[in-house]
């Protein structure tokens, strides 16, 4: 089993010394780095090609699992895809081993963590919403046509014959969004005229 070590420190000014010592400690065969570079950053090229050098049968070991992922639920990803990818997993500080019953069972309590975070998240949107609603907030983009500009469209279509494609360049908005918002003008209206 080849072991790679990933350290990562979020600026400049901080030294990846402990995290090396540690990670050298650990007898890996490789160790990628990332200096001053954020967890909330996407692109950290030293993560990249740690992930994209670990092979079925290897392991990826961090000092700490903050080092790793920017949230819970994206660290929970990155294990996951490890271990689709039959490559083991393991954080020194926090004792996570995948390639132990223990570590797997605490590595499963954070994913059922995750989940959970996931739908309170989102239950907390719905309701907050839905109090927004009630409140007569609007939710959502605003509509690209006012109910005015959709009359004048309407009328200029059918009246002064001008086309789709002119009138949208008009009130620039694509073909398709203008036909939607006549439609839906003429549904209200009752009129069945396009």
């Amino acid at each position: 089993m080849r072991k790679i070590g990933y350290a990562r420190v979020s600026t400049n000014e901080q030294h990846l010394d402990l995290q090396l010592k540690a990670l050298g400690a650990s007898d890996c065969d490789l160790v990628f780095t990332d200096q001053g570079v954020s967890s909330s950053t996407f692109d950290r090229p030293g993560l990249a090609e740690a992930l994209s050098t670990v092979q079925s049968g290897d392991m990826l070991i961090v000092w700490r699992l903050d080092r790793l992922g920017r949230s819970l639920i994206d660290l929970i990803q990155v294990i996951n895809d490890l271990g689709e990818r039959e490559v083991e997993f393991r954080s020194l500080n926090e004792a996570i081993d995948t390639s132990t019953s223990g570590g797997r069972l605490t590595f499963h309590i954070m994913g059922a963590m995750a989940e959970f975070e996931r739908s309170i998240i989102s239950e907390r949107t719905k309701a907050g919403m839905s109090a927004a609603r009630s409140r007569g907030s609007f939710i959502g983009r605003p509509p690209a046509l006012t109910p005015e500009q959709i009359l004048e469209a309407r009328d200029a279509f059918m009246i002064e014959k001008v086309s789709i494609e002119d009138l949208a360049e008009r009130y620039k908005v694509h073909p398709r969004t203008l036909v939607r918002g006549m439609k839906q003008g003429l549904l209200l209206a009752g009129d069945s005229g396009l």
